[in-house]
């Protein structure tokens, strides 16, 4: 998939096929499903830049709800009974795009040409790919799903579905839910390393992109049907900055039992004291570094001093956790101290770790500079914690992929890490191969200039402190709303809270991780775009239209029948069918931004289209059009949920 070892359902290794035809659906199914290959264009209505910078894995994932899957199911067989000489062809299927205006077809097969370049020359009864197409569509076996074929051009064989199969297939996730359309990864046991702030320094707007992007692909890989996934929090609780702060905080108190977490107060503007000190102050300073010894020789007094400090952040920590909705499981770097003594003698065993200019060093491929594993005075380092942290999860905690959510510019070392790993045996050679890492890399929070996002004094952004801007900002404009006045102030609240930080999450998931982004309060709360407060208010506006109708949704759906007669309740049929497909695609690249693309397209189908042509409520087809509506909201919650956002039922 992604990064360093991402999921590619474009390249999936295949067996060859049978000599003779399935006589079965079953069959059909068994066989289609060894092998196929997923054209990965996109063809949504704005395009979507997929990683370049990174390398790609392959994970093989089941997704028997794809609408792209089950067309390759069909041709698979078409393709075999086409050119039986050619085992090696596999369908490449993809969705089709409006050209010109014109759409000419749902969905593509595009393997006329590639055929043709491989037989041209040879005896055989085609004389070019638009000859091979229509042999294809010939050879198509008979398919409820598909209502007509055409073939284009070159040999593109164009699909049109059967708007009885569309409306069958929705009505099918109304009753059975919308995990019926989860795929499956063939992981049992996953972590997700993200968010992962300082003890002692508070979060800010740079551990936003972390916080948020790692929650959201901790609820893709559960919705993948991974039996297990951990949301690590891999905080730095240890460190030389400890014994300047212990030090600071003894001075002030004396005597350590009098200390209360009340007395450390500021956290951020008491690490600032003891960081003036330290740089300015010699004897402070070497007091300091007298005092990490203390701490990492176990003394209780000191270990006291430490665990006070920890629950102030902490405590800190979790205000902005609350608001994102987001949970994590703590396990700091403290926790790995007594497994490096045994990772670095193992390494050291297996001839990886080298003396240079005093300090002891990993070499691993391609990379010039070395690792430091130990530095010169035998202090550990960033690298040391990983290398015990990554064994501990390989051969304790037993998992199967580990993927770690962290800004760009730290994929050189964990490219490295990796590679140590590899080197030494703990990882397999193959990068697609089980137990696997991942690094999952992001571009910077930018201000208005430019520049790293900061206070006007330079100060960077405290994260508490954005999103109550944000919760201020959306309360206000709530409250200028005429339907606000019947409103509890609970409601108020919970409903400012829900745009508010939707509305930053949404802003940031909504851009390819690996850019840069403009931090903008004015944008991402506008009601118009694609921006979550308009997607949240489209959302409230459908569950409006359900209400309206006075009928028991739960009731309809069990003894309604959609129909898709109009043109734009196909369109809004089909779209709702291709979620499936996008979110694979997402899961392929760890790309959230595919999700709020196509959240966002179906949000402007529905408004621009459906609810703007297709009257609901007292309508003729009241019923069909209600299952419509709630076929929607059911996709739209479960993308809000899949980012992290709580959905808006009224406004």
């Amino acid at each position: 998939m992604l990064g360093l070892g991402c999921l590619n359902l474009n390249r999936f290794s295949h067996f060859p096929s049978p000599p003779s035809l399935p006589s079965s659906r079953s069959d059909l199914l068994k066989v289609a499903s060894r092998r196929f290959a997923l054209s990965v264009t996109k063809t949504q209505q704005s395009p979507v830049t997929k990683p370049q910078s990174t390398s790609t894995a392959i994970i093989e994932i089941d997704n028997p709800a794809s609408v792209k899957r089950q067309l390759a199911q069909l041709f698979d067989l078409s393709l075999r009974a086409t050119v039986p000489d050619e085992p090696d062809v596999v369908p490449l299927i993809d969705a089709c795009a409006v050209k010109g205006g014109v759409k000419f077809g749902d969905y593509q097969c595009n393997n006329a040409m590639g055929i043709w370049s491989k037989m041209k020359g040879k005896q055989t009864g085609f004389r070019g790919p638009p000859a091979i197409g229509q042999a294809i569509v010939n050879n198509l076996p008979p398919s409820e799903m598909i209502d007509s074929c055409s073939v284009a051009g070159p040999g593109f064989v164009n699909v049109v579905l059967s708007k009885k199969w569309i409306a069958e297939s929705l009505q099918r996730m109304l009753i059975d839910g919308i995990n019926s359309w989860a795929p499956r990864l063939p992981v049992k046991r996953a972590l997700i390393d993200f968010s992962s702030p300082n003890i002692a320094k508070e979060m800010h707007v740079g551990h936003l992109r972390s916080t948020i992007i790692g929650d959201t692909l901790a609820r893709m890989l559960e919705f993948s049907r991974v039996e297990c996934v951990i949301r690590r929090n891999h905080v730095g609780d240890w460190g030389t900055q400890f014994g300047m702060l212990i030090t600071n905080l003894f001075e002030k108190f004396p005597n350590p039992d009098d200390v209360s977490e009340a007395d450390i107060g500021d956290l951020q503007a008491f690490y600032k004291a003891s960081k003036v000190r330290f740089d300015s102050d010699p004897e402070f300073k070497l007091r300091a570094q007298q005092a990490v010894v203390r701490l990492q020789s176990g003394e209780i007094k000191y270990r006291k001093a430490w665990k006070q400090i920890c629950d102030v952040s902490r405590a800190e920590f979790d205000k902005v956790y609350q608001r994102l909705g987001v949970q994590l499981e703590e396990r700091g770097e403290s926790f790995y101290n007594p497994y490096i003594p045994g990772v670095l003698e193992k390494l050291d065993n297996l001839g990886l770790i080298e003396e240079s200019d005093g300090a002891r060093v990993i070499y691993v491929e391609g990379v010039d500079i070395p690792l430091i594993a130990v530095k010169r005075d035998g202090g550990y380092n960033y690298f040391t914690t990983d290398l015990a942290s990554l064994w501990y999860r390989l051969n304790e905690e037993k998992l199967e992929w580990i993927v770690y959510v962290t800004d760009i510019g730290q994929q050189q070392h964990f490219d490295m890490l990796f590679k140590a790993y590899r080197r030494a045996g703990w990882l397999p050679k193959d990068e697609n191969a089980y137990p696997k890492c991942t690094h999952i890399g992001f571009g910077l929070v930018l201000g208005e200039d430019g520049k790293r996002f900061r206070t006007r004094s330079s100060e960077v952004v405290r994260l508490v402190d954005l999103l109550d801007e944000a919760k201020r900002r959306c309360k206000i404009a709530i409250l200028e709303r005429d339907t606000a006045k019947d409103w509890s102030e609970e409601e108020i609240e919970k409903t400012s809270e829900a745009i508010g930080y939707g509305a930053v999450k949404y802003a940031d998931l909504k851009i390819n991780r690996l850019t840069n982004y403009t931090f903008n309060f004015d944008q991402m709360l506008n009601d118009k775009g694609n921006t979550a407060v308009y997607l949240l208010y489209a959302h409230a506006r459908i569950c409006s239209i359900i209400r309206k109708s006075g009928k028991d949704i739960e009731e309809v759906k069990r003894n309604g029948k959609i129909v898709l007669d109009h043109e734009d309740e196909r369109a809004l049929g089909l779209h709702l069918l291709q979620f499936p497909e996008v979110y694979e695609e997402a899961c392929t690249y760890l790309l959230p931004n595919f999700l709020c693309e196509y959240l966002y397209n179906l949000a402007e189908i529905f408004t621009k289209k459906f609810y703007a042509n297709c009257q609901v409520v007292g309508s003729p087809e009241e019923t069909s059009r209600l299952l419509l509506c709630e076929a929607t909201v059911t996709v739209m919650r479960h993308c809000f949920y899949l980012l992290g956002i709580e959905p808006v039922y009224r406004l």
